[in-house]
């Protein structure tokens, strides 16, 4: 741009600003000028003073918008306008950019139950198998949608954090990135909770690490899912563990709080209103409160579906639904063992005993630990008779070997 065509109320676009600009004030300096002005984006008022040179690189913005850009990107941009505005007229919406093929209870629990919460703190407690990872998916892409989300962060076992990566991935096409110790090594001088939106990380790890708990509780979230949740518990209000004081810290630092576990009680009514206090700590303040809530259900921030309740879609020519997990039919088969395999079981039953007596005495690490493997032992007698059979095999195998060798000595002789 030229020195005269700068003025007031004119928007301005170059590598000079971070932002486009709206020019308030021009002031002359000699060859150069002082530019005032206000950022179009953040609203942050820039002062630069700009010599001819800076001048040439700055572009006004046209009073009136020209109709000579590309057709195939103003298509695009119309396009994308359709689709954040589709979830007002299609509730599943989400569904049609989703490789899943959900089952109703997922689309109750996310449609029916999370999205109706204008603030999402919620309990998900369904038996293993029902699929809660998919849930989360689908809330969150529901979510995004919506615009009510950018930063999500998933936090989870150490073991599962790659399954979660790539399910993500596979079925929401959400690129997530696991934070683990040797990425905050490399990012050493920064902060890659802040840097990354989508982040994956390790339940244990944070809540042990220092570092890399005070460099995750300098960032805010806007959903944050819980895998495993009932890591989380406390055994009392004066004895919480590192990873429930971390998912306190936790529901401070998000307005969406996702917790999921298939074991959210432990048979103690206490320790489990100190797990839904990550939640709302004002919700239910007391065992009878709770307790009466449940029996009511009236518990708008918890969820449990046995495998029991959990069906398909009804067939569409019979109507018919069908269990997803069927019965389980236990039969006990009946087999005979010769004189030698019932004397050596007998034997290994006695031994058995006897090392769980002595392990039972001991309470060290070692007596434990010998207990359990001689449970093991007793459990399940089957790899043990494969074991001794193939080296009472091998010794007899050796026995013949040796006796050869001696042999051929003697005639050497």
């Amino acid at each position: 741009m030229k020195r005269e065509d700068i003025k007031p109320n004119i928007i301005v676009r170059g590598p000079i600003f971070p932002e486009p600009v709206e020019i308030i004030t021009v002031v002359p300096m000699g060859d150069a000028i002082k530019l005032i002005g206000k950022g179009l984006t953040t609203g942050k008022v820039h002062e630069p003073i700009l010599d001819t040179e800076q001048l040439e690189t700055l572009e006004a913005t046209p009073e009136k918008e020209p109709f000579d850009g590309n057709p195939s990107h103003f298509r695009l941009g119309i396009e994308a306008l359709r689709l954040g505005m589709a979830y007002e007229y299609d509730p599943y919406f989400s569904l049609s950019i989703a490789q899943v093929d959900p089952l109703p209870h997922q689309l109750e629990a996310v449609y029916d139950y999370f999205l109706t919460l204008p603030r999402i703190r919620f309990l998900l407690a369904d038996d293993p198998g029902a699929g809660k990872t998919i849930m989360a998916g689908l809330l969150l892409k529901e979510m995004k949608i919506r615009g009510l989300v950018e930063r999500t962060l998933i936090v989870t076992p150490a073991n599962l954090s790659f399954q979660w990566q790539r399910e993500m991935l596979d079925k929401f096409h959400e690129n997530f990135e696991i934070i683990r110790s040797d990425v905050l090594r490399a990012t050493y001088g920064s902060n890659p909770w802040q840097e990354k939106n989508q982040v994956i990380t390790s339940i244990s790890w944070v809540s042990r690490i220092e570092d890399a708990k005070e460099s995750l509780l300098s960032s805010h979230w806007d959903l944050i899912i819980v895998d495993e949740a009932h890591k989380m518990s406390a055994y009392s209000r004066d004895k919480k563990t590192l990873m429930y004081r971390l998912g306190e810290n936790l529901s401070s630092m998000t307005d969406h709080y996702l917790l999921m576990t298939a074991t959210p009680h432990k048979g103690d009514p206490k320790n489990f209103c100190l797990f839904l206090e990550l939640l709302d700590k004002d919700v239910y303040g007391d065992v009878a409160s709770l307790e009466e809530a449940m029996r009511r259900n009236h518990a708008p921030f918890y969820l449990r579906r046995t495998k029991d309740a959990l069906v398909t879609f009804p067939d569409p020519n019979t109507g018919v639904v069908k269990k997803l997990f069927t019965n389980r039919e236990v039969q006990t088969v009946e087999f005979q063992i010769d004189d030698g395999e019932y004397e050596f079981y007998d034997a290994l039953t006695r031994y058995v005993e006897d090392q769980s007596i002595k392990a039972s005495q001991d309470d060290s690490p070692r007596g434990r630990a010998l207990g359990f493997t001689m449970a093991m032992l007793h459990g399940d007698l089957r790899p043990v008779f494969m074991r001794c059979a193939a080296a009472l095999n091998g010794c007899a195998i050796n026995v013949r070997r040796f006796s050869k060798i001696q042999k051929r000595i003697g005639r050497s002789r």
